[in-house]
C-alpha cells in the first residue's frame, strides 16, 4: 500500500501541481461531506484541468504578440460598412474555416479598422484554445528573407506550422522586390490547405501586381488565398482621422 507521506513527492514527479496544492483541503471536505472516492478524484482532476487550460491560454496569448486594446468588444461596428458583428461572431463560434485551414482576407482603406478586426478575431480564437500568431507583412518577410539567407527557410516555415492561424497585417506595404515577394509567396504556398491565414490589405486584388514583381506569381498567390477564403471588404471613414478631428474640436472649444 502506498505511503500517504510520499504523496507530495509523487505529485511533483507527475507534475500535478494543482493536485499538490488542493488535495489536503479537498480531502478534508470529502470526509466532512462524505464524498465517494470517485467524486473526490473527479474534483481534483477538474481543478487540475482548469488550471492547465488557463495557463495554456496565457501562454498562447503571450506568444501571439497581438497588439493591445484590439479586442472585438472595443471595435465600433456602427461606423463601418461591409461587415457586421453577427458575421464576425459566426466566424469565431463556427470555426470550420480554422479546422479546414481556410483564410480570412480583410480589405479596406487605411484606418477603417482592418488590423483591429483581425486582432479581435485572434483574441477571441485564443480564448477558445486556438493557437494564433500576429505579425506585420514587412516583419515576417524580413524574418523569411533572413532565414533564406541562412539556408533555414524550410525550418522556419515548419516552425510556424504550430500556429493554427497566422495573422499577416498590411500585406500592401511589402516592397516589390524579387527577394521579398518570393519568400512571401513561399509562405502563402506553404500554408495552402495546411494552416489558416488572416491577411489585411489596403489594396484590392487588382493592384496586387504592385506587391509581387511577377504576374504569374501574383495570380498563383491570389489563387491559393481565395480558394478557401472568406473575403471581407470594410468601408467607412478612417478611425484615426475621426479621432484627430475630435481632438481638434476639443482644442478649439478650450
Amino acid at each position: 500500500m502506498a505511503n500517504v507521506a510520499s504523496l507530495p513527492v509523487l505529485l511533483k514527479e507527475l507534475k500535478l501541481s494543482n493536485f499538490a496544492k488542493h488535495w489536503e483541503v479537498l480531502a478534508q471536505k470529502a470526509i466532512d461531506e462524505q464524498w465517494l472516492p470517485q467524486t473526490y478524484l473527479a474534483e481534483l482532476c477538474e481543478q487540475e484541468a482548469g488550471e492547465r487550460h488557463q495557463k495554456r491560454l496565457q501562454r498562447y496569448l503571450r506568444e501571439a504578440q497581438l497588439p493591445p486594446a484590439k479586442q472585438l468588444s472595443q471595435f465600433d461596428f456602427t461606423s463601418t460598412l461591409g461587415i457586421n458583428k453577427n458575421q464576425i461572431t459566426a466566424l469565431i463560434q463556427q470555426r470550420q474555416w480554422v479546422n479546414q485551414a481556410e483564410n480570412i482576407l480583410l480589405f479596406g482603406a487605411s484606418g477603417v479598422g482592418k488590423t483591429h478586426l483581425a486582432c479581435g478575431i485572434g483574441y477571441a480564437l485564443i480564448e477558445q484554445g486556438v493557437r494564433v500568431k500576429f505579425t506585420t507583412a514587412t516583419g515576417i518577410v524580413q524574418s523569411l528573407q533572413q532565414a533564406k539567407a541562412d539556408l533555414t527557410l524550410a525550418e522556419l516555415l515548419t516552425r510556424m506550422d504550430k500556429y493554427t492561424v497566422l495573422i499577416v497585417d498590411d500585406i500592401g506595404y511589402v516592397k516589390k522586390t524579387s527577394q521579398e515577394t518570393q519568400v512571401l509567396f513561399e509562405l502563402i504556398a506553404h500554408r495552402y490547405e495546411t494552416g489558416s491565414l488572416i491577411i489585411t490589405s489596403n489594396q484590392p486584388f487588382s493592384a496586387w501586381d504592385q506587391i509581387f514583381d511577377d504576374n504569374m506569381m501574383t495570380v498563383a498567390a491570389i489563387d491559393r488565398l481565395v480558394h478557401h477564403a472568406t473575403i471581407l471588404e470594410i468601408k467607412g471613414e478612417s478611425f484615426r482621422k475621426k479621432m484627430s478631428m475630435k481632438r481638434r474640436e476639443k482644442q478649439t472649444k478650450r
